[in-house]
């Protein structure tokens, strides 16, 4: 027997209180993908019947597993824009908007033609940049092929084919002339402890780098400084200290790091 969405709701947000920090904009969410409608459509519907609320409630289940509700929709909000997301992406954070702001302004301010970013994962940097600079060529290489599918896909969506080009490649591999690198590679140390609403279910390969999570930064560094090009790249909140010595020892004086919106060090700018 059905019930209604009224109802549905009712019990998807009890479920989840206690789990989630905002149980009925949670419930909200998923039964608002189910239904494929959106949000505002609920209270218009709320008197349907769900013929089959047990799909509904699978979605729910899959949440109190602690997977991230992006996966279970399929959808991520970035830069104000809907993005495809699953498993085997790294799902983008609010704080690596930041990461493009800093890149539109070295772009603009540069003359920047060709861009190349490391670590495409979901698509949703390379795009965004793509859709600022309408001029702009981008390269965009990553290590797992899962990861270049979503991007891939998320291109389609955009219709940006003709100006994002993705390689299955390590860093730069295969990549000719460029005139900046963009990246927000693995920096988090194997060891620290991440919420299992990440360790879980996110890429591995996304998130973790060995030693103390500098090394691919370091390499990205690198990279640019052989080729003498700008770099803006995403760092983790504890890493400025070394950096700030691996920049010494490579000779680069002309550099910044900034922070996110909680005062945190969250990424560094080589000019």
């Amino acid at each position: 027997m059905g019930i209604r969405v009224s109802q549905a709701l009712e019990e998807a947000t009890k479920r989840l209180k206690g789990v989630v920090e905002r149980p009925r904009f949670e419930a909200e969410i998923l039964l608002a993908h189910y239904l494929n409608c959106d949000r505002s459509y609920l209270l218009l519907k709320d008197r349907d019947i769900l013929d089959d609320s047990s799909r509904f409630f699978e979605l729910i289940d899959r949440r109190l597993k602690s997977e991230p509700i992006e996966y279970i929709t399929n959808r991520v909000s970035f830069y104000s824009k809907s993005f495809y997301i699953s498993q085997g992406a790294l799902i983008p954070r609010p704080e690596t908007e930041i990461l493009v702001d800093k890149s539109a302004k070295i772009i603009s301010s540069s003359n920047i033609k060709r861009v190349a970013e490391i670590g495409v994962g979901s698509g949703a940097i390379s795009i965004t940049l793509a859709q600022m600079f309408p001029s702009l060529k981008i390269i965009a290489t990553d290590i797992s092929l899962d990861a270049l599918a979503v991007a891939r896909e998320n291109i389609r969506r955009f219709a940006l084919e003709d100006r994002i080009e993705l390689r299955h490649s390590s860093l730069l591999e295969g990549v000719g002339d460029i005139d900046m690198i963009v990246s927000n590679p693995p920096y988090i140390s194997k060891d620290f402890k991440l919420e299992s609403n990440v360790v879980d279910y996110e890429p591995h390969t996304a998130l973790f780098a060995s030693r103390d999570g500098t090394e691919l930064l370091r390499k990205i560094v690198a990279l640019a400084k052989d080729r003498s090009i700008p770099l803006a790249c995403e760092m983790g909140f504890d890493q400025r200290e070394a950096m700030q010595s691996y920049f010494l020892d490579l000779g680069i004086e002309n550099y910044y790091f900034y922070k996110d919106l909680a005062n945190l060090d969250r990424g560094f700018i080589i000019k």
